[in-house]
């Protein structure tokens, strides 16, 4: 045993260093998804975590720099059962994270479905458990953390020059998000997840778009303040944690998930049309209704999945319509977004 996982309720898993030296603590968290072990990596949206893969192997077609969706890595550690390459071994290395094969995943996987998300520490190295245990249980819990500052953009952005105005409130925005927006047709203005509302307006964007982010939307009342104040002044669409943010600013509801929604196979019901979509999400907290407003809802669990405020022009999905990679069934969301504002900007 190279190093070691143990979780806030005492269970430890011995395991085998394939990353950095060192101990890594977040909460404890899985994904299903099957590849896609970059993208993970570099999603804003898993900061702060302790990421489990379900998938037997990770890291089997290495690393390319075009996968990444931010700048650097957001999760803290990673937990395999099988480390399938060393190019993906070192990438985890040269960026310091503690990573870990040799795990029996299927037994953490088990632990936190049934205990729910736990706090928890990687250990690549050697360390003494009892100790490293005793400063799990000191750490805080997601509920209640504000994680967007160290995730947003620090200053504003201009990515492509298309006709359609977009300006992004980039709460950990995935970099496959701005490139779709881009290849539909928008000028995406990415703002930092601090911007007034007045600031966002005076770009007279066609469209706003709430993006992905880490931690509890309930901890962010000065971001709900600036989607509140949006409210019917300009079309919004929301995605992830821009959909809680945008339910809260409506008067719902949001509440943390016993283990959250991590993968790229999850059943979403439309509820206009009826149809059943594959999705790709990565969320640890829900909105809370069942009201006309609800438009999404998931065939797993029955959480609120997607919002409709026609009154308000705006809109917004849990899950992630990027999906990169992943299921294309929610792909042309983003494209009918910058489609049904351009024509109306060009209408007016």
């Amino acid at each position: 045993m190279t190093g070691f996982l143990v979780l806030e309720d005492g269970s430890l898993f011995p395991g085998r260093q394939v990353g950095a030296d060192g101990v890594a603590f977040g909460e404890a968290v899985f994904t299903t998804a099957m590849s896609g072990y970059q993208e993970i990596a570099t999603d804003p949206s898993y900061a702060e975590q302790l990421v489990c893969f379900t998938a037997p192997m990770i890291g089997n077609y290495g690393v390319a720099e075009r996968r990444d969706e931010s700048g650097g890595v957001a999760a803290r550690g990673f937990l395999m059962r099988r480390a399938g390459g060393r190019e993906w071994c070192r990438w985890l290395a040269e960026r310091g994270i503690v990573a870990l094969d040799g795990i029996d995943t299927r037994s953490v996987v088990l632990r936190l479905r049934a205990g729910g998300a736990l706090r928890a520490a990687a250990v690549a190295g050697e360390a003494d458990p009892d100790a490293v245990l005793a400063e799990v249980r000191a750490q805080p819990a997601m509920a209640g953390r504000a994680l967007v500052a160290g995730v947003s953009a620090g200053e504003p952005a201009r990515v492509g020059a298309g006709p359609v105005e977009i300006a992004l409130l980039d709460y950990g925005a995935k970099r496959s998000i701005v490139r779709r927006l881009v290849a539909a047709g928008a000028a995406v203005t990415i703002l930092p997840y601090d911007t007034p509302a007045t600031a966002v307006l005076e770009l007279s964007p066609d469209g706003v778009l709430l993006s992905n982010g880490p931690g509890d939307p309930a901890a962010l009342p000065a971001q709900v303040a600036v989607v509140r104040d949006l409210l019917g002044r300009v079309p919004i669409l929301g995605i992830c944690l821009g959909h809680q943010l945008l339910g809260l600013a409506a008067g719902l509801e949001t509440r943390k998930l016993p283990f959250g929604h991590r993968g790229a196979n999850h059943p979403v019901l439309e509820r206009a049309s009826g149809r059943v979509l594959v999705t790709s999400q990565n969320h640890g907290f829900a909105v809370e209704g069942d009201g006309p407003e609800v438009s999404h809802v998931s065939l797993y669990d029955g959480t609120v999945e997607g919002l409709e405020l026609p009154g308000e022009r705006a809109r917004s999905v849990q899950f992630h319509p990027e999906a990169g990679p992943g299921p294309h069934d929610a792909w042309p969301i983003l494209e009918r977004f910058v489609e049904e504002v351009g024509r109306v900007a060009a209408a007016a």
